[in-house]
């Protein structure tokens, strides 16, 4: 994650205001070329296609993206850059199914630059016939689960199509549920011997986040959108909005007919500016990467979930090192699932990221990143339990081993919101946790739209603020799990 603070110009010089105005008041003034139709606060994957969208969608100009961090930083920068189209409410669903259909297009667009793969998701479970998680799907995807959803428990093999290939033009869709351990084992021997059934999304795989974002900046550029570096310190509603801006080169405000609130981790500053409160918190979760030189996991491995919850299993030693300090016998407790493991990069590469977000404490996103110097052996001991060549690497992981991390800001239910604030003019697009990569499209689609005015979606509404008057279908999704992979 990029240091906060440091300063560095964004992409071309003639997009970036104020490089060449050392304004050093405190107070200044909004001079005309300053004043845009739209202005964007927040230059990560979302606030990047929420701008894209306006100026290729519904051809707005006079558009301008504004951040204090080096684009596609913070949290953008530190995506798992997945996409999945499985959700447990329809909704949820539907609104990541069409902003796969989006990058779809972006990718047939620019000869795959976003580098689409698709060996989908593997949810794997010990647990023989797990019929609350085939219920699940079968709500999630309401009424298209009879014709996707394919139950193989035995027999001959029925169609399934092994993940051979990535090439998400010919992947297949759907969901493939396995519950025939044969045909598991054969698929997939190098997953522990005791998995009994895996839930196979089959319309998932990984993206090129940073790819995408610079494609979309390039978009922007060249429809003459703008790029401004500065923080948002001060915002005031008059006939137009005006940003008080912390610039490099001084104190430096612009103004705009509308304002759109895609602030990542500072969402909620935002709105406070706005006099406004929105119901979200942020928590840091971390992952590792490293080279992979024991060959541990397969390059045609899917995006594998360990859905069942454990107890790492540690010596008496360390069991009697780890409850010596309260930061660390925590893990000697039972833990969740939710770990993930999959091929990084290319099928000829060699690294591979781990992750598991069993951290949920909220976070202060203006204080120092609460990386946890245990969660890189953690990690690897209970990914080791399903990926049993990952054993090797504990206590011993390569040296160029990367463990970093970022904010998921999310709202209790782990719904976006994205549309109208409650002031007039302004709009949002946030609150996507841990689906900010393969939702920022759909996203910045619907902010847009909402924004122009233009037709939206049926269930748009249920992804603002207007959700939360509505006690039946709150309710309803306070009934549901998360949708946490």
């Amino acid at each position: 994650m990029e240091p906060r603070g440091r300063e560095q110009a964004l992409p071309g010089n003639g997009n970036y205001l104020g490089a060449s105005s050392p304004t050093r008041e405190r107070h200044v003034t909004v001079s005309p070329e300053c004043h845009f139709n739209s202005a964007v606060i927040g230059a990560g994957n979302i606030g990047l296609a929420v701008a894209y969208y306006l100026v290729t969608r519904h051809h707005i100009r006079e558009v301008v993206v504004i951040d204090d961090l080096n684009l596609l930083s913070l949290t953008s920068a530190q995506s798992g850059e997945n996409y999945r189209n499985w959700w447990p409410n329809p909704i949820m669903a539907e609104f990541t199914d069409h902003s796969i259909d989006l990058l779809e297009d972006i990718a047939s667009q620019t000869g795959d630059r976003i580098q689409m793969t698709r060996r989908g998701y593997a949810l794997v479970t010990r647990r023989s016939r797990p019929e609350d998680l085939i219920n699940e799907l079968y709500a999630g995807y309401g009424s298209d689960a009879e014709r996707i959803i394919r139950i193989h428990d035995g027999g001959p093999a029925g169609g399934y199509q092994a993940p051979e290939v990535d090439d998400w033009r010919t992947s297949p869709s759907g969901v493939d549920v396995l519950l025939d351990k044969e045909l598991i084992r054969a698929t997939f021997p190098g997953y522990a011997d005791d998995v009994a059934a895996i839930l196979h999304i089959r319309r998932a795989g990984s993206i090129s986040g940073q790819q995408l974002g610079q494609y979309m900046l390039e978009a922007i550029r060249a429809a003459g959108g703008r790029l401004l570096r500065g923080k948002v310190v001060g915002i005031e509603r008059g006939s137009a909005f005006r940003l008080d801006l912390q610039t490099p080169d001084g104190p430096r405000a612009v103004s705009a007919d509308r304002l759109v609130n895609a602030a990542g981790p500072y969402f909620a500053d935002i709105a406070t500016m706005l006099g406004e409160q929105l119901p979200v918190s942020c928590v840091f979760q971390q992952k590792i990467a490293f080279e992979d030189r024991e060959a541990a996991i397969s390059r045609k491995m899917p995006f594998t979930i360990d859905l069942d919850g454990q107890q790492i299993a540690w010596t008496d030693e360390e069991r009697e090192v780890l409850g010596e300090d309260p930061s660390t016998a925590r893990f000697l407790k039972a833990m969740p699932g939710g770990i993930h493991c999959r091929p990084d990069g290319a099928e000829g590469g060699r690294w591979i990221k781990l992750g598991w977000a069993y951290n949920h404490a909220t976070s202060d996103p203006h204080a120092e990143d609460p990386i946890d110097p245990q969660f890189p052996d953690i990690v690897l001991r209970g990914a080791s339990r399903l990926h049993p060549g990952l054993k090797s690497y504990i206590g011993r992981l390569p040296r160029n081993a990367h463990h970093y991390g970022g904010y998921y800001t999310l709202t209790d239910e782990n719904w976006p919101l994205v549309g109208p604030m409650a002031t007039p003019g302004a709009f949002m697009a946030g609150a996507l946790s841990g689906f900010g990569t393969m939702a920022a499209c759909a996203a910045g689609e619907l902010c847009a739209a909402w924004l122009t005015g233009s037709a939206v979606p049926d269930y748009a509404h249920t992804l603002t603020l207007a959700r939360y008057g509505d006690p039946a279908l709150m309710a309803r999704i306070a009934a549901e799990k998360k949708g946490h992979l």
